[in-house]
Formats: structure tokens, C-alpha cells, sequence
């Protein structure tokens, strides 16, 4: 055993291979990614290791793992549980033999998701248990007590860390050991295949193991109940360590941490409402604490006061914080509060706590308001742009100029060409999860038959959920140009492989798949490659191949500028610029700025992507030396 200062998401890696984990599967998405990419890197070669082609995909590989008895865990963000729904709902009827846990890690804020969706829920959707840790210490202890539920049961589990608890550090105690558990093998039984009267049956079976997770999660060590008085607070993960960080030691509240937000630990709950007059709940996202709180006081007729998102008391939207749940907790006691551990020279705040319980919505401060003199200002909005000399602001730039003048549509998705959609680019209509840039494209294409529709999707997105949308689009004989933005790599999320790549978690050489031999193989006839840098020639296949019925696709590709060298730097020869600054109207590039009026390229940034020198309208950017561009 070692103590080491390691992120909550190391944590829980660690925690699960000391647990036995046999194989792990996921998908890279913020904030869950570094609990696989751990794995990996401390693997001796008894863990099998891979980024899935998507979350469906993952959840089917690491299910059958557990069918024959091997620990699995199944890494993803909160977005990607949607994906893997389909496999998931049918796990949970079907059961596993070895322990499967699904850690989904949530996003409040939300600070790189789409939207705050609370895991919670679908652990109640699915009859499952969840776990929920307040610190990467708590993480690394829990993961382990979920394998052994998920055995126990013979059912997958959730694992549910936030933001906060993932990417926040802690010195943790941990054993460094792996520990696999070797898979006890597949034993062929009518149960793993899916039927009708099957799933009905396994459903009265899976409502009576509720039951008993209930009662057994009741005495579990992370759920517990200090304090007394009149006044509780039911809370759960980062919020917890907020309340505690805000009340310290204090004896006089009575505190509820709830650790498996599902099945609800109702037994305990009841002990904790005794006495108890009113109750605050502090938690991240939704009111799931709080609707149980108050349904267990209803089914059991304790007279309480709730307080908490449904009634305005705390923050319904975005991350908690230090300051937030200060502000609940001065007006749901009546008292002015300071943290027990103030920060370096922070002074005490003043009462904030002058008016009555009341709804907060709208009123809290958010994080850089100013609640005492020594607050910093405000730190100056800074949007996120593409990087400068990403190819994806070529293949956006050349789109956009070779369908200059016509009615067009241009669905994006989710990824780093997100950022497409900012000026002066403008070049993303819609985005709305992973994949459904060419299906949302299709559905423009059906009903605007006077338009020009285009579908943009990265090379890793396209093996993740594109597939069935190209074949789709290819079944309904849809007109739509497929945009696939290829820079080798899962550029968001730090750059992991994927089945394009040609290698693999394990560091194994494998094939990499051809997305132009896909493409064909699911009936596009026309499929063009192109260099997304070599603006001319790609503003002359946009136009070619936009013109064409049916579907037809466009590969721009060119590495991600983090996995290959820069080219050499630019320069303005400013004897020959005009000052026109179309470079900076165009492309938007944050290498390109005003410096004294004057337009410049800031040497630390450039990388030397050519784009720029393109579009001079003067040809007075060029190479150091006033060399020209190759």
C-alpha cells in the first residue's frame, strides 16, 4: 500500500483493478475518459483494454465478458449512456455472472456536454443500483464495494461520479497490485437468450432484488446519518463535501450523505427524519434526493418541511459550489456561514442571510461574483475556437466558399468541429448528439428538396454512430454531401485511437479501417478525398462532387496539429499588406491579430497551415524571408 495525490478518476481506475477487473470497454468522453486511459497505461497485459467504436458497442463487448464470469467495467460520459441504452435495458432483465459496472460519469455545469442529464434517473429507468462518491478516496473504495454488489445480485450497477469527484484530486491510500480475476467461463443456459415471457418473468425476479438492495444498502458503510437537531440536510457526492467544507464538525445538524442514490436506503432515511423538522437537499443536477426524502416522509407520515431545487432553495441548473451551497445553507438556517477552512486571505463574508427561506432561482451568485471586497474581478469571456492550423477550418472555409450564393443546410456534431459554428466560420446549422449530423442532413433533404444539404462528421464519430446514418441516408435515397473530417485521431477527448487509426488501447498494430472503403461498402458511389490545406483544390471538389445526386461523400484529410509537426511559420511582409484584414474576417484564426492596428501573426501560435496566405488578397503572407508558399 502507497499513499499517492491522484485524480478521482485514477482513483477509481486503480480501485478497479485491485478489484479483479478482467476486461474494460468505453468510449472517450470528458470527464470519464482518464479511468480507462489509466487502466491502460498500468497495464501488465492480463486486462483487455479498448476504446469501443461507441458506448453500444462497449456495453456489448463488456456484457459478454460478464456472461462469462469475467469483471468488467464500462467507461463513459453521461451523453454516451444514451448510446448504450439499447444493450443496457436489456442486461439489467438478463442479468451477468461476473461483476459489471457501468461507470457514467455526469457532467453539471454542463462544462463539455451537450446537456446536464442526471444518471440517477436512469438508474431508477432501469432498476439498477448507483453509486454515488463524495471524494476520489471514497471513489477508489467504492468501486470495489460495486463489483461485489453487482456479483452478489447478479446484476450491472452504476457507478455515477460527477465533474468534481473525477477530475479532483486527493492523497489516496491505494495497492497498486493488479489483481485480475480470471473469467470462469460461458456456461450455455436458455437464460442468456432474450424472450418475451423471459423478460417477463426476469422482471418479477429483478422488482424482488430491489428489494433486497434496498434493505442491504440501508446498512451500507458510505450511507450514514451524524448529527442532531431539528434541522437535516440529505446530500450526496461533491455537494456533501461542500456541506461539510461549510459546517465542519458541527453536532446541532443532522446530516444524511446518501451514497447509492438507487435503490434509496429508506430505512435509514426514516431514522434520519426523526425529530427532524425541516430538511435541505443538496445535490448536483436534479431533485432525486429530494423526492425521495419527501416521498419516504409521506409513505411513512413524518411531518417535514422540504427544501431544496423544487422549491427554489438551491441551484436547479449547473455545478454546485462553495459559495452556492453556502447561500442555501445561511437561509435555510438562518445564520451567516463561512467556510470552515476559509482560503488564503479570504476575509469572513458579511451576513448574506438577511431575508427569509425563500426561492433562489435567478438570485444565486455565480462563480466570480463579488462577495467581499478581496473577490478578483470577473475574468474576460473567452469563447473556444478551433486551434490555429487545424485542417477542420480549412474544409469549413472551403465548403463555405464553394457553396457561396446557394441554399444550403449544414448539420454539424459533436466533436472539435463543433467550433465551426462560431464567426466567421458559420458553418454549423445544427448539433445535436453524436451521429446525427447525416441523419439530420437527411431530414432537410426530404423536405427542403431546393436545398443543398450537408452532414459533417470526424473520422472517430464516424465509427462511433455514423455508420447506421450512411446507411440510412443510402436506403431512403437521400441527397446529401457527407463532410467526413479525418485528422487521425479522437481529437476532443485526447486524442485516443480509434478503429481508423490502424492501432489499438493494448498497443497492438491492427488494420485501419478504410472509411472510404466504408463508405462504398455501404453503397456511396461517389466518395472523394481531398486535402483540407490545399484550399483551390478543395473549393473545386466541393463543387463537383455538391452538384451530384444521391449520396456522396467528401474525406478531408489531414492530421490533428497535436499528433504531427508544425510547417514552417508565416509571416506578413508589411511593405505589401494593405491592411484589408480579410485574413482575419475570413478564417478567424487566433494566430492572426491586431497588434497596435496592425495586422500581425503571433509567432508562438502559428502552424504554418498555409490558409492565410491562401486567401491575401495581396499574396503579402508567405514564409520567413519572403520565401513563397509550396
Amino acid at each position: 500500500m502507497s499513499k499517492r495525490l491522484i485524480m478521482g478518476n485514477e482513483a477509481i481506475a486503480f480501485g478497479a483493478m485491485k478489484a479483479g477487473v478482467r476486461l474494460v470497454a468505453g468510449y472517450p468522453g470528458t470527464p470519464s475518459s482518464e479511468v480507462l486511459e489509466t487502466i491502460a497505461k498500468n497495464n501488465d497485459g492480463s486486462i483487455h483494454v479498448e476504446w469501443s467504436a461507441n458506448e453500444k458497442a462497449a456495453m456489448e463487448v463488456a456484457g459478454a465478458a460478464a456472461y462469462a464470469g469475467a469483471r468488467v467495467l464500462v467507461t463513459m460520459k453521461q451523453m454516451g449512456l444514451n448510446v448504450a441504452a439499447d444493450p443496457l435495458m436489456c442486461l439489467n432483465y438478463v442479468g451477468v455472472k461476473g461483476g459489471m459496472v457501468v461507470l457514467t460519469a455526469d457532467d453539471p455545469g454542463p462544462i463539455s456536454s451537450q446537456t446536464e442529464q442526471d444518471t440517477r434517473h436512469f438508474a431508477q429507468f432501469a432498476k439498477m443500483m448507483a453509486f454515488d462518491p463524495s471524494s476520489p478516496a471514497e471513489a477508489y473504495e467504492m468501486v470495489q464495494d460495486a463489483f461485489e454488489y453487482s456479483e452478489k445480485y447478479g446484476e450491472p450497477v452504476f457507478m455515477r461520479p460527477t465533474t468534481r469527484i473525477c477530475h479532483g484530486y486527493q492523497t489516496v491510500e491505494i495497492d497498486g497490485e493488479i489483481n485480475t480475476k480470471e473469467a470462469e467461463g460461458f456456461e450455455k443456459d436458455p437464460k442468456w437468450v432474450i424472450f418475451p415471457k423471459l423478460s417477463y418473468n426476469n422482471h418479477i425476479e429483478l422488482e424482488k432484488k430491489l428489494i433486497g438492495m434496498q434493505k442491504d444498502l440501508d446498512g451500507y458503510r458510505f450511507n450514514r446519518v451524524t448529527g442532531s437537531g431539528t434541522k437535516g440536510i440529505i446530500c450526496s457526492g461533491v455537494g456533501y463535501e461542500y456541506v461539510k467544507e461549510i459546517l465542519g464538525d458541527r453536532e446541532d445538524i443532522k446530516i444524511f450523505k446518501v451514497a447509492t442514490a438507487n435503490p434509496f436506503p429508506e430505512g435509514l432515511a426514516q431514522e434520519f427524519l426523526e425529530g427532524v423538522e425541516e430538511v435541505l437537499a443538496v445535490e448536483e443536477l436534479d431533485p432525486v434526493l429530494e423526492k425521495a426524502i419527501t416521498y419516504t416522509a409521506g409513505k411513512h407520515q413524518i411531518p417535514v418541511k422540504v427544501y431544496g431545487k423544487l422549491t427554489g432553495t438551491v441551484a436547479n441548473a449547473g455545478e454546485l459550489s462553495t459559495d452556492l451551497v453556502k447561500e442555501s445553507l445561511c437561509q435555510f438556517l438562518g445564520e451567516t456561514l463561512s467556510p470552515s477552512i476559509p482560503a488564503a486571505g479570504e476575509a469572513n463574508v458579511g451576513n448574506i442571510c438577511d431575508t427569509p427561506l425563500s426561492p433562489l432561482r435567478g438570485q444565486l451568485p455565480r462563480r466570480g461574483s463579488q462577495v467581499s471586497e478581496l473577490q478578483p474581478p470577473e475574468l474576460p469571456e473567452r469563447p473556444p475556437v478551433l486551434c490555429p492550423g487545424c485542417p477542420h477550418r480549412g474544409a469549413f472555409y472551403a465548403v463555405k466558399l464553394a457553396m457561396k450564393g446557394k441554399k444550403t443546410r449544414y448539420c454539424g456534431d459533436i466533436g472539435c468541429y463543433t467550433l465551426g459554428n462560431a464567426a466567421p466560420l458559420d458553418m454549423v446549422d445544427t448539433c445535436l448528439c453524436m451521429g446525427a449530423g447525416l441523419t439530420m442532413a437527411q431530414g432537410f433533404a426530404h423536405v427542403e428538396e431546393d436545398v443543398y444539404s450537408f452532414g459533417f462528421i470526424g473520422d472517430s464519430t464516424f465509427f462511433a454512430s455514423g455508420l447506421h446514418g450512411v446507411a440510412n441516408a443510402v436506403y431512403n435515397n437521400a441527397n446529401i454531401t457527407i463532410v467526413i473530417l479525418d485528422n487521425s485521431t479522437t481529437a476532443m477527448t485526447g486524442h485516443q485511437p480509434h478503429p481508423g487509426t490502424g492501432r489499438t488501447m493494448m498497443k497492438e498494430f491492427t488494420a485501419a479501417i478504410d472509411p472510404e472503403m466504408v463508405l462504398k461498402g455501404l453503397g456511396v458511389k461517389t466518395v472523394v478525398t481531398a486535402d483540407p490545406l490545399d484550399l483551390k483544390a478543395s473549393v473545386e471538389t466541393v463543387k463537383r462532387v455538391a452538384e451530384e445526386d444521391g449520396v456522396k461523400a467528401i474525406i478531408f484529410k489531414s492530421p490533428c496539429i497535436a499528433i504531427t509537426k508544425p510547417a514552417p511559420k508565416k509571416v506578413i511582409n508589411e511593405e505589401t499588406c494593405i491592411q484589408c484584414r480579410t485574413c482575419i474576417r475570413e478564417l478567424g484564426c487566433p494566430a492572426i491579430v491586431l497588434r497596435e492596428g496592425k495586422v500581425v501573426i503571433e509567432e508562438a501560435l502559428c502552424f504554418g497551415c498555409g490558409l492565410c496566405e491562401a486567401v491575401c488578397p495581396v499574396g503579402a503572407i508567405g514564409k520567413p524571408g519572403g520565401e513563397d508558399h509550396e
